[in-house]
């Protein structure tokens, strides 16, 4: 089997597998970073540690190794428009806060968004290897939730809980 068709293979399968969203975040001086991730997970009770998995060239995997701290932000569902911002390449990176996405320093300092389903503000406390991607693992120092619903993500495509409205019968035509 050739390497490609392995890659497509490994999408395809992936694509099945159902995860929440959330925004990534890290400050580094007068920066901010954040970036769309679905690779969240929650590692331990003692100690409390989540990890997030994040491409390894990506500016805010610099940022996050010298400042050693970020937030995990879980979206709501109707932050439908805030992920797509923050999955575009070049698009998490400012001076000052993001206008788009209001924010507040963390007990860390990282930056958190002000809106968001849940949020984990950790320091770091490993950075490890994961092929194309850099597997960060926080000890989280302050998390909370709101009530809600979560946006996720499946077969390449952004959904929620709430099953989807059956479309209008137009005028004249029987269902």
């Amino acid at each position: 089997m050739s390497a490609a068709r392995e890659v497509e293979d490994f999408r395809r399968a992936s694509r099945g597998w159902t995860t929440g969203v959330a925004v990534l975040t890290a400050g580094q001086g007068e920066e901010v970073f954040a970036k769309t991730v679905s690779s969240l997970c929650t590692l331990s009770l003692d100690p409390l540690l989540v990890s997030v998995a994040v491409d390894r060239r990506s500016p805010l995997v610099t940022a996050v190794r010298a400042t050693r701290r970020f937030a995990v932000n879980v979206l709501h569902r109707d932050q439908e428009p805030l992920a797509r911002r923050f999955a575009t390449a070049g698009a998490g990176r400012a001076l000052g806060f993001f206008t788009a996405a209001p924010m507040r320093p963390g007990p860390t300092g990282a930056p958190v968004l002000e809106t968001c389903l849940a949020w984990f503000d950790c320091r770091l406390e490993h950075v490890l290897p994961g092929g194309d991607h850099a597997l960060l693992v926080g000890r989280v120092a302050a998390a909370d939730s709101d009530p809600g619903e979560p946006l996720l993500y499946h077969a390449g495509r952004f959904r929620s809980l709430a099953p989807a409205r059956p479309a209008a019968t137009p005028r004249g035509v029987r269902a």
